[in-house]
Order: C-alpha cells, then sequence, then structure tokens
C-alpha cells in the first residue's frame, strides 16, 4: 500500500481505488438520529437544565448539561463504554447533531470535560439522586403515551466485576468473584424503573426498598392492577408486608424447607409405570406459616418427574394470587425475562463496564447506563415495526446505530446521505412515522 496524497491512500491491489478520512464529514453512527427524534418526541432530556445543578463556573460552560448527558447516554448506547472515544465523538457529525447546542456549529465535549462532567458534575448529591430516579421518570413520560393496563415489577441483582482496589468491591462468593452487585428492578415491557449499584459482598435483596418504594410510590395513582416477581432471595416478610399494605399482588420463590415437604409429602412417591418422555407435573396450594410470619400465607408447590431421574423437581413459591396453581407457577416463571434483560445490558451496552475508583462515580455510570438501556428499549418496542420487532439491542446497534453516513451542510439544511445495507429507507421511514405518531399524542402536544 503507498501513500498517493497528503490526505488519501492509494491501494496496491487495485491503483484506482484511493481511501481518504473525512471524520468531520462522514458518521458511522447515522442512526443515533432516530433515537434522538424518539427522545424529542417523548421529551425525555427536555428539562435537564433547569433540574440539574451546574456547578461550573466561567469557560467551563461551552455545553450545557442536557448536552452533555445526551452525548454520555448516545455515546453508550452507540457502543462506546466510557469517555475514552469522546475525543474523537467531539468531532462526529451524527454526535454533535444528536447532543445539541453548541455541538452542532463547533464540536461536541471534549475527553476532559466528560470526564469532569460524570465524576464531578453527576456526583454531586442532588444531580446524582435526580439521575438515578431519570429511568422512571421517562418511563413515566412512554405510560403517558401508552397507558398501561396493568404493571409487573420483575427484581433481581447482578454481578459488575472488578479489578483493582476500586471503592466498594468486594469477593462475592455466590459469583465467585471480586465484583459490584447491582440491584435492578423492570416492568413487564423491559424498561428499567430503577438500577441501584451496591458493594460486591451484600445479600441480593440488601436495600431494597430504596430500589422498590419509589417505583411503587410513582404508580399509586394508577387504577391498574398490580403485580411483583422476585427469586428466593426477596422471600422476606417485610417485602411482603409491604407489597401487601400497597395492593401489590406477588408470586416470590421460597426455599424449601422439611416442614414445606411434609406438606406435599403425599406427592413425592415415584408414580408407578414406565416414566413418560414428557415430565409429569403436578401441583398443590396450602397455607403455610413461617416463624418470622405475623400470618400464615398461600405457598404454591411444583412437582415434576422426569425420566431418567430418581427423584422429583420441587418449587415453592409463596403468593397472595387466587389463582389456579398452574397459573400462578405460570406466571412466576415469565420472571425469567428480567434475567434476559439484564443480559442485554451487559452485552449490547457492557454497562459492567465501572472502571473508576470511586463507588459515587461508578454509581453515576451504572445510570448512564440505565437510561441508555432504557431509551434503546423505548425505540424497540414503541417504533419498530413488525418486521423487526424481534431486534435485540445488538442488532439495532450493529445494524441500525452503525448506519454509515456522508453529511453534505446547505445554507439552511444538513442532508445525511445514509447507506442503505442492513436497513433500508423504506424500513428507516417507518420508525420516524411511528415516532412521529407519539409526538402527536394529546398527553404529549407541547403548548402552545
Amino acid at each position: 500500500m503507498g501513500e498517493a496524497r497528503k490526505d488519501a491512500y492509494r491501494l496496491d491491489f487495485d491503483r484506482k481505488v484511493k481511501v481518504e478520512f473525512h471524520g468531520t464529514k462522514v458518521t458511522s453512527d447515522a442512526g443515533l438520529l432516530a433515537y434522538r427524534e424518539l427522545d424529542d418526541a417523548l421529551e425525555l432530556t427536555a428539562t435537564v437544565d433547569s433540574q440539574m445543578r451546574d456547578i461550573r463556573t466561567g469557560k467551563n460552560t461551552q455545553h450545557r448539561l442536557t448536552a452533555l448527558l445526551r452525548q454520555s447516554i448516545y455515546s453508550r448506547l452507540a457502543g462506546y463504554e466510557d469517555t475514552n472515544d469522546a475525543e474523537r465523538l467531539a468531532v462526529d457529525p451524527a454526535m454533535r447533531h444528536v447532543a445539541g447546542g453548541r455541538a452542532v456549529e463547533h464540536s461536541a465535549a471534549s475527553t476532559s470535560v466528560m470526564s469532569r462532567f460524570e465524576t464531578e458534575i453527576l456526583s454531586q448529591p442532588q444531580n446524582i439522586e435526580y439521575l438515578m430516579n431519570l429511568p422512571g421518570r421517562w418511563v413515566d413520560r412512554v405510560h403517558s403515551s401508552k397507558p398501561p393496563k396493568e404493571i409487573i415489577l420483575d427484581m433481581d441483582s447482578s454481578v459488575s466485576p472488578t479489578y483493582g482496589n476500586q471503592e466498594g468491591t468486594a469477593y462475592n462468593g455466590y459469583f465467585e468473584c471480586t465484583c459490584y452487585h447491582p440491584l435492578f428492578c423492570f416492568n413487564q415491557y423491559g424498561d428499567m424503573e430503577q438500577a441501584l449499584l451496591r458493594n460486591g459482598n451484600v445479600h441480593s435483596a440488601d436495600d431494597w426498598h430504596s430500589v422498590l418504594k419509589p417505583i411503587i410510590a410513582r404508580y399509586r395513582s394508577f387504577d391498574i392492577s398490580r403485580f411483583f416477581r422476585g427469586d428466593a432471595a426477596f422471600a422476606d416478610p417485610e417485602i411482603y408486608r409491604f407489597l401487601e399494605s400497597e395492593g401489590y399482588f406477588y408470586a416470590i420463590r421460597l426455599k424449601a424447607n422439611q416442614i414445606l415437604y411434609d406438606k406435599v409429602d403425599h406427592l413425592l412417591t415415584r408414580p408407578v409405570g414406565r416414566p413418560p418422555k414428557k415430565p409429569i407435573v403436578l401441583y398443590h396450594s396450602f397455607r403455610y406459616q413461617a416463624a418470622s410470619w405475623h400470618i400464615a400465607r398461600r405457598v404454591v408447590a411444583k412437582i415434576e418427574w422426569h425420566a431418567g431421574e430418581l427423584f422429583p423437581r420441587v418449587g415453592f413459591i409463596v403468593t397472595n394470587l387466587r389463582w389456579k396453581s398452574s397459573n400462578v407457577v405460570k406466571f412466576y416463571n415469565k420472571r425469567g425475562t428480567a434475567e434476559q434483560w439484564i443480559k442485554e445490558g451487559k452485552y449490547a451496552l457492557n454497562w459492567t463496564r465501572l472502571s473508576c475508583h470511586d463507588f459515587m462515580d461508578n454509581q453515576v455510570r451504572l445510570q448512564l447506563f440505565a437510561l441508555a438501556y432504557n431509551l434503546g428499549n423505548f425505540l424497540r418496542r414503541l417504533a419498530l415495526p413488525k418486521s423487526v420487532k424481534t431486534w435485540s439491542l445488538r442488532t439495532l446497534r450493529e445494524k441500525l446505530i452503525k448506519i454509515g453516513a456522508k453529511v453534505i451542510r446547505h445554507s439552511r439544511y444538513v442532508v445525511f446521505q445514509m447507506a442503505e445495507v442492513a436497513v433500508p429507507r423504506k424500513l428507516f421511514g417507518e420508525i420516524l412515522d411511528r415516532i412521529g405518531q407519539l409526538r402527536t399524542s394529546p398527553e404529549l402536544a407541547r403548548p402552545g
């Protein structure tokens, strides 16, 4: 390969081919414009400047807080996990336009500016509180456009591996690594209601009230049915009492003990005859009161006999649902989708990349990943046509966000000439049309 001129390369395999680089005129992330359109339609980031505290003075205020927050969120959505890529993204035309403000005509924020924004400004007590509640506020904006008929909350913890002497890191015996132990709560649509970063060695349900209580407070005025699901880590009488007082139906896995096994002893005798290929599934419902419970509660047991297994698989669920036992188990099993959403966040956004030393800085980064995840999920469930409705967040990043485009500036317009490969013009147009329908929703109509 030889260099033909200062800003172009000529390739030896075909001397007619030249390679030029135009970073400020070409983008590889033109699909971010669709997400910015959705952001504008739902007014997700519109009020940031009035809600957050700006501690900057003098020349440090070239970019508004809104623009900086957008740059933090959209860069993560596009696969740039931290501020290391901000220097290059600062001149990227797609990033400049989605960030808005001064960035459109000049450049977006540099690495140093973004680092200070995330570690100094967002970590202020008032700002971190606002940031942690922002995923829920975004969900409320979506619900004002498409009110839910019911709400189902799924709570689960996860692992974020750590390296080095990071504040709050600890060895977790369950995950068998040094890590943080974040807690998440999703609704049935896959939207993240709230996230909380915690030390690595805490119990899975530790500080559950910091996550769950604000969410339940938001839905208190909704005239809908409310449900909660959780694994055995959340089998806590304090959680039961709280959910019951708030009018929530719940299904929570219960750890087995000898008393529970005695309740289903009559179903633990192996069925006579050759076992069928399909498992034999039996259900049983009974009242049970543990020593720490102030009242007896309903417990549903599921007993499965599998071919080739000597003993049955037995599971217990504590619930206040009055449904048929099989329906209670079926409802509880759907909480597995929460684990899939956590995996999506890990693989599509890499939200386990929490590499700061200070715990609060990593708390900020987790919240930024949560916002990026929600924006991606909103577009998937609200704006995707039926033909691509099943695309994962990773597929959306690779096919929709990563659209290459040449940018041409006119006196009145800026034109993104987008490549038409994975996402053709018709499909992109359908996405914009669906976003436009959200904008015309009466509840979201702008004043004046």
